[in-house]
């Protein structure tokens, strides 16, 4: 073997470093952009860029509040047919307050609904836990179970899915919140743990609470058992 092919050799049994691959921006079809912007903005997301050019060419992107993610639609940028994006997800907290607000907003949005556990087959519109779907909130109020959709004006699926506390491994590094109305979630759930835990102390002030507290929503955004 010549050096060069040792060297080769050795280049490719040296593990490859771990590139970070962030989501940065998902593409919506739409046919009338004056009216997806209006429509978007209406929404309360946050309009980043709207810029066009002589040949026909414009793009608009809008972030929702929170996300590290955007969304971008326009003319000449994709060739979906308007309305095919479906199954759009946004992560909120609290369900019935992100439903109430965007209905305050004027948005037809659906019901609150959940899946029906092991049964995914039905005739409902496809979502995350198949085409079943089922009134109102999750009777356990579990994480991940409890969602609510609506449409832009060109028929694009979004679905609202309330996520309180995170599956095991979905959380890198250190604990983040992307809004303040998802740290007071956070705050109050620790709050009522932290009460529970209090009484199982025979009722007495807990002096430690803010690292109680600061553990306790650490485990919950990282999926681990939570404190007793």
């Amino acid at each position: 073997m010549t050096m060069t092919e040792e060297r080769n050799e050795a280049a490719i049994k040296v593990p490859a470093l771990a590139i970070d691959m962030k989501l940065e921006i998902v593409v919506i079809p739409v046919s009338d952009v004056d009216r997806a912007k209006a429509f978007y903005t209406s929404l309360g997301w946050r309009l980043d860029a709207d810029f066009t050019s002589g040949d026909g060419w414009r793009v608009i992107q809008f972030t929702p509040p929170g996300s590290p993610a955007s969304v971008i639609f326009g003319k000449n940028v994709t060739a979906a047919a308007p309305g095919s994006a479906q199954g759009l997800y946004l992560i909120v907290s609290d369900i019935e307050a992100a439903r109430a607000d965007l209905i305050g907003r004027g948005v037809e949005v659906s019901d609150v609904f959940h899946g029906a556990g092991d049964t995914h087959g039905g005739t409902d519109e496809p979502y995350l836990f198949g085409r079943l779907r089922l009134g109102g909130p999750d009777p356990g109020h579990g994480s991940y179970q409890s969602f609510a959709s609506f449409k832009d004006p060109d028929g694009n699926g979004w679905l609202m899915q309330e996520i309180t506390a995170r599956l095991p491994g979905r959380i890198e590094g250190d604990t983040t919140f992307t809004s303040a109305a998802d740290l007071a979630s956070a705050l109050r759930r620790a709050a009522a743990a932290h009460g529970e835990h209090e009484k199982r102390s025979g009722g007495q002030h807990d002096a430690n609470w803010p690292d109680w507290y600061a553990e306790y929503m650490v485990r919950e955004q990282a999926g681990k058992p939570p404190l007793s």
